[in-house]
């Protein structure tokens, strides 16, 4: 299993905090793992994306070219990355910001509205990880748990207390991926 990521957006958005979430749940369930941070010019609102890979087997190089998965939270962001997902890939598109369809019909595409979501938890800051809940129900790269014990590893102690929303956050996104994946069925 190698499982290939992008995740990208606006800088601010916690693109990277889902990344290194991700690398650190991989490194709790002891598989092999890479995160590799690019930021735009400006980090809050510029540009950001890191390329995340979780393995079975060791990881050659951690830049990630073409991707098996992509997860767009603004439309530079799907722009850029939505021709690099491999064929049979997925994408994930946060809809509350992109209200353009993928052009791809080779791939599994899910529209995520995360941050109208986040709003209904009452924490903006939390789009992220509904994208990253959805993401991990599609994939099962690894478990909610895995994130959440990677939480206070990524946050530090003193914001463990934000681990609840996050957790409901998560499996706000898993259930809007259930329903979409039952839907392309």
């Amino acid at each position: 299993m190698e499982e290939r990521i992008i995740i990208a957006g606006f800088g601010g958005q916690g693109v990277m905090a889902i990344g290194q979430l991700l690398t650190y749940a991989g490194m709790i369930e002891g598989k092999y793992v890479s995160w590799l941070p690019s930021y735009g010019p400006e980090m809050r609102g510029g540009t950001a994306n890191c390329g995340v890979i979780v393995s079975s087997e060791p990881v050659g190089s951690p830049v990630v070219v073409n991707s098996t998965t992509a997860i767009v939270m603004n439309k530079p962001s799907l722009d850029k990355f939505e021709p690099t997902v491999d064929k049979g890939g997925k994408l994930f598109i946060n809809s509350s910001l992109i209200e353009q369809k993928s052009k791809r019909e080779d791939i599994e595409v899910f529209y995520i509205p995360a941050n109208e979501i986040a709003d209904e938890l009452g924490n903006m800051r939390v789009a992220n990880m509904v994208m990253l809940g959805a993401y991990l129900e599609a994939t099962k790269t690894v478990d909610i748990e895995s994130i959440l014990k990677g939480f206070t590893k990524v946050f530090g102690e003193n914001r463990a207390h934000l681990i609840p929303i996050n957790k409901e956050a998560l499996e706000k996104g898993a259930e809007v991926a259930r329903k979409q994946m039952k839907a392309m069925v």
